[in-house]
């Protein structure tokens, strides 16, 4: 069965592009969120096996509300940020990180580590 992976990600470019890497990993793109509030329900619905978060979205927002409701339902998500890991919440540090920027090879990595 194909990884059905959520994305989130508040720039419109870079959330194409990495809709580009899962079609290329031959995972399934399974919707893309620009906030907390776009996310949750996406969450909630169901339907996802793994998650891509971006750590900061815009306005100073962080993901870490969707992570929770992810870690809630025992999905695996890995976090994508150009910082080295500081910005990320102590109880996630444990979690994969995705560097930006990104590349394919980067986001297979990541990936695979979600199993």
């Amino acid at each position: 069965m194909t990884m059905r992976v959520l994305l989130v990600e508040d720039e419109p470019l870079i959330a194409m592009m990495l809709e580009d890497f899962l079609d290329a990993l031959d995972r399934q793109h399974a919707g893309t969120a620009d906030s907390v509030a776009a996310a949750l329900p996406m969450v909630a619905a169901g339907g996802l096996d793994a998650a891509i978060l971006d750590v900061n979205l815009r306005g100073g927002e962080k993901s870490f509300a969707i992570a929770e409701a992810l870690a809630a339902k025992n999905i695996p998500f890995v976090f994508a940020s150009g910082g080295g890991g500081e910005d990320i919440a102590p109880e996630y540090r444990d979690r994969p990180m995705l560097p930006k920027p990104y590349t394919m090879e980067g986001v297979e990595q990541a990936l695979a580590k979600l199993g």
